[in-house]
């Protein structure tokens, strides 16, 4: 199972050396990957109103952009994984994100995992150009012409969203072609993934919940013609909100389930920089060393 760290979006700030050093010393803690969330946007809470929920990020949470974030932590480091957990992909351009992919994974020789979702905010959406309203249906398409891009130096497709006839991205990326993990916990989300997805990023914390939405994400994967061993699982472990003593079950219990990796998030933690961040993840890697 690989451990992986959540890129402390909202907390880290803004300064560069900061940064290469907080993914400097999450790589040299032994970390496998580094998992960014995405926001392109952040809205006023009174343009969310109609969500029913408090939104968990608004236009004052700061988000580092993913693909530009990546291609200088591949100038950074050396063999940590560069995962998006998620990159909201129906908001943004295919071709361009085929693009942007292939650029981050050949400067980082091959070290990409392309985790995409829906997302919750109409508002991005908006702003984008893009329909809030179809992204479901869109984001099929979306992985089926990524993975042409990635692999064909020159692609023909005629889909109901996208057309592209005779044209290709060059360079093509080092994975042909990239692995591509969905998030997403809604029924629907569950069985798209399990039908065209390499892996799913969930946000469960180990425990009852997460084996059985698993069992059943592994029955739809079967139910899809495919192998549920060859489909990759990540889970989510929160240090602010579970205690030290408990992170060496947490681990052991992800494994148990089947998970394939696992991510350690210290935002909403209490701490106050990105030292604090790369401190507390060492007593983390230092608590569950004999495990991994």
């Amino acid at each position: 199972m690989q451990l992986g760290v959540v890129f402390p979006q909202t907390e880290i700030g803004n300064d560069p050396g900061a940064i290469r050093a907080y993914a400097q010393g999450v790589e040299e803690l032994g970390f496998d990957y580094l998992l960014a969330y995405e926001h392109v946007l952040g809205a006023h809470p009174d343009r969310l109103k109609d969500l029913g929920r408090q939104p968990p990020y608004t236009h004052e949470s700061p988000f580092h952009e993913p693909f530009v974030l990546f291609g200088f932590l591949a100038a950074c480091t050396s063999r940590i994984g560069l995962t998006t957990g998620v990159l909201i992909l129906p908001q943004r351009q295919t071709v361009l994100v085929a693009k942007q992919a292939a650029e981050v994974d050949v400067l980082s020789r091959g070290r990409l995992r392309l985790g995409v979702g829906l997302g919750w905010n109409p508002v991005e959406y908006e702003a984008l150009g893009e329909n809030f309203r179809n992204r479901g249906r869109r984001i099929e398409e979306q992985v089926t012409l990524l993975r042409l891009l990635w692999t064909q130096q020159l692609v023909d497709f005629e889909g109901r969203y996208h057309r592209v006839r005779g044209a290709g991205i060059n360079p093509l990326p080092v994975q042909r072609p990239i692995p591509v993990w969905m998030g997403g916990s809604a029924e629907p989300a569950l069985r798209r993934m399990a039908r065209i997805a390499d892996g799913w990023i969930s946000q469960l914390a180990p425990g009852p919940q997460a084996a059985e939405v698993l069992e059943r994400v592994r029955t739809y994967v079967r139910e899809a013609g495919r192998d549920p061993a060859a489909f990759g699982v990540e889970g989510r472990l929160h240090l602010g909100t579970t205690p030290q003593e408990s992170w060496p079950q947490a681990v052991e219990t992800w494994r148990r389930l089947g998970g394939t990796h696992l991510a350690v998030n210290t935002m909403r933690s209490g701490l106050k920089s990105p030292d604090q961040h790369v401190a507390a993840l060492r007593r983390f890697r230092d608590a569950v060393r004999h495990l991994v």
